[in-house]
């Protein structure tokens, strides 16, 4: 539970990244969020059958992802309320999580999420994109396969982080069954009705080849809600510039400080 006079830049930091991502997928973002929030807890988890738990089935519905996150956190003892940073389909499972369950969540970064009901199918899966994707399975090396998805994702990455994917991908693959599932999830997540009672930060990478940066700024306008757009990053934004992300992240928390607090409720 976020504790002292900086609750909102204490207490736990959750990572979830997306579609077929795992923690090791952070890079070096983690460590440039911990160095913008000081006294922050930051704490990356794999959703089931990415990462860590690739062997586990992915679920096929984003409340079931937020069910799964919850009894990870529970087993590892975090018991107050959490801030969540969260990508693509991490942010839906975010969303999913603030609306369903809005008092153990302190707020949420949503990084280059689409949601359906706010944006369109072909800005949630921008077409340029349809032909690379397909030919992933197609490539028969890992190396090969995540050579794609970067050149999907990123556009300022440098050439080792190719070899460390192509690592994770060796190390802990997702089957091919857990990543249709895991896009079934995303497909079928509808926006809720209503904007989350959490506060909600908006961040995009304004070159995304995968996902319209326009989804996010859809977002933001429909819910009223506090936006960056970076102008040169890809859809993987922590990647492509962490050091922007965790500032505007520490901006967005220092702000949240100052907000004076709710009005108390009569008994």
């Amino acid at each position: 539970m976020p504790t002292g006079d900086n609750p909102h830049r204490a207490g736990t930091w959750l990572l979830l990244r997306g579609l077929t991502r795992e923690a090791g997928h952070w890079g070096r973002f983690p460590q440039q969020l911990q160095a913008a929030l000081p006294g922050a807890h930051i704490l990356a988890i794999d959703l089931p059958g990415n990462g860590t738990l690739h062997r586990q089935p992915s679920p096929s519905s984003i409340p079931e992802m937020v069910t799964a996150c919850r009894t990870e956190l529970a087993a590892r003892g975090v018991t107050g309320p959490v801030h969540v940073v969260a990508m693509s389909l991490g942010a839906m499972v975010a969303v999913a999580w603030a609306t369903a369950h809005p008092e153990e969540l302190c707020g949420c970064v949503l990084i280059n999420s689409s949601l359906r009901g706010i944006s369109p199918m072909q800005q949630r899966l921008q077409p340029t994109s349809w032909l690379p994707l397909l030919s992933v399975p197609l490539r028969r090396t890992a190396r090969g396969r995540e050579a794609v998805v970067l050149r999907l994702t990123s556009r300022r990455a440098p050439p080792a982080v190719l070899d460390e994917w192509a690592e994770l991908a060796r190390r802990r693959p997702v089957s091919t069954r857990n990543a249709l599932r895991q896009l079934l999830a995303a497909a079928r997540f509808q926006a809720p009705a209503s904007r989350p009672s959490v506060p909600l930060l908006v961040l995009c990478g304004g070159q995304d080849a995968l996902v319209s940066p326009e989804c996010s700024l859809a977002l933001a306008r429909r819910w009223d809600l506090p936006v960056h757009l970076h102008p040169d990053a890809g859809h993987d934004l922590p990647l492509d510039d962490g050091a922007w992300v965790a500032a505007r992240i520490r901006d967005w928390a220092a702000a949240l400080e100052s907000e004076p607090p709710p009005p108390s409720r009569a008994g």
